[in-house]
């Protein structure tokens, strides 16, 4: 069993390399070989094709480009636009006027899409036209679709609970229920953040917008209803208990194409570009997760579970107090790393330690996705940050930055009621699940 001293020159060798912008997978592989050539010769290096055939093998990975893909069929499908002009009725009329708007789309899709990227870019390609010539500042109008963009992950089902119950062997039915109510009061907390800043500085907020009759409401919130199907055949597969995660997610695409096809946008063409951005996105994850789940084969072998699990104990930290370290970390990592570097880069290490410390690893896996969803908001790394720019195709990347500042508040202060009232993770997969 290696010492924490080495577990700790091993951590920050990988950090390292990947602040260098070395790619992550290459990282993880590196320093997996390194430690199982070290420690234990040959034979470790050998069992490699063994052990990265073995974690491409995992069922509930197929729901990955499954889940990519049916939020690019409702993307491309024009699904979203109708989305976004229907909540528009209904939410602009509040002071931010079409800023609340940005937050419930997102959302809306994040609720089917599984993706803050997607989410990012989504929504930026419907949003941003909408806020044309409106007198809208656009730090707020940028910073808007970034936190509704992280809601990506959180709101279920999130890919990244995906690749955590992957690397943990926890439930995904268990972590999807678990993001519903943090994902929701997120959502509040966003809106409420616009609605503080647009009352303090009510010419952030635009001008007015013209009010909707209730009949036109509610002619147009038929297009609330595919987004809503989708999400009530994929959270209705799994807790029915009629379809695993992956089954469910496979329905959610099936559900797609007719909505498309509703639009008039179903064709060749567009599935096809569907695919290619589907399968670009789940190479880059999958390639990271390979690698990830060999470097948690090696820290296995080298008994570092073991060994952490032994620190803790010898310290004798309190949850709470180490729920706090773990997030001021994990702040000041997602300044430099992306989110899937993040979570698969540290979960290795940092999973024993909490499991030692005997917390709940379905309240850690929500605690850790709301961790990646704060890097997202981060600068100067964010990738959400860069696609809504890149989309918006105009001015600086320093508006985005700023515009995020007082949506980084709220991420920080939601942070704080999950670490204090942790059962708002827990009690629904407890009430539906049982402990």
């Amino acid at each position: 069993m290696i010492s924490p001293f080495e577990i700790l020159i091993g951590l920050f060798l990988m950090l390292g390399l990947m602040f260098f912008g070395i790619h992550v997978a290459t990282t993880m592989l590196v320093v997996g070989l390194l430690g199982a050539v070290i420690h234990f010769g040959l034979p470790a290096f050998n069992a490699l094709g063994e052990q990265l055939w073995a974690a491409g093998e995992d069922y509930l990975l197929l729901s990955i480009p499954l889940y990519i893909l049916l939020g690019e069929i409702l993307m491309r499908g024009g699904a979203t636009d109708k989305m976004y002009q229907s909540l528009a009725d209904w939410l602009k009329r509040l002071p931010g006027g079409l800023l609340h708007t940005n937050i419930g789309a997102s959302a809306l899709f994040s609720a089917v899409s599984g993706s803050s990227v997607a989410t990012a870019a989504t929504i930026s390609t419907v949003a941003l036209p909408a806020f044309k010539n409106r007198g809208y500042d656009q730090r707020m109008v940028l910073g808007s679709i970034a936190a509704g963009a992280s809601l990506g992950n959180l709101i279920p089902p999130g890919v990244a609970f995906i690749v955590y119950g992957s690397m943990t062997n926890t439930s995904a039915s268990r972590l999807y229920m678990a993001g519903i109510l943090p994902g929701a009061i997120m959502t509040v907390l966003f809106l409420l953040t616009i609605l503080a800043v647009c009352v303090w500085r009510p010419d952030m907020a635009g001008k007015a917008e013209s009010s909707v009759s209730w009949s036109q409401r509610l002619k147009h919130s038929v297009h609330l209803g595919g987004p809503l199907l989708v999400f009530g055949v994929v959270m209705g597969g799994i807790y029915t208990g009629w379809a695993t995660v992956t089954e469910s997610a496979a329905l959610g695409v099936i559900v797609c194409l007719p909505i498309a096809w509703a639009y008039g946008k179903l064709n060749v063409k567009m599935l096809h570009e569907c695919f290619r951005s589907t399968l670009r996105l789940t190479a880059m994850t999958a390639l990271i997760l390979v690698a990830a789940l060999y470097l948690n084969f090696v820290l296995s072998m080298l008994g570092v579970p073991q060994s952490l699990a032994t620190l803790i104990k010898s310290l004798d930290v309190s949850p709470l107090l180490l729920l706090w370290v773990l997030a001021v970390m994990y702040v000041v990592l997602g300044v430099a790393l992306e989110t899937m570097p993040m979570m698969v880069g540290t979960l290795p290490v940092v999973f024993p330690i909490i499991q030692a410390a005997g917390i709940d690893p379905v309240f850690f896996g929500v605690f850790m996705v709301l961790m990646c969803e704060l890097s997202l908001l981060s600068p100067p790394i964010g990738m959400t940050l860069y696609v809504i720019q890149g989309v918006r195709g105009e001015g600086s990347i320093n508006e985005v930055f700023q515009g995020t500042l007082p949506f980084l508040v709220a991420m920080i202060a939601m942070t704080a009621i999950l670490i204090h009232f942790p059962a708002i993770a827990t009690y629904l997969p407890n009430l539906m699940f049982g402990h």
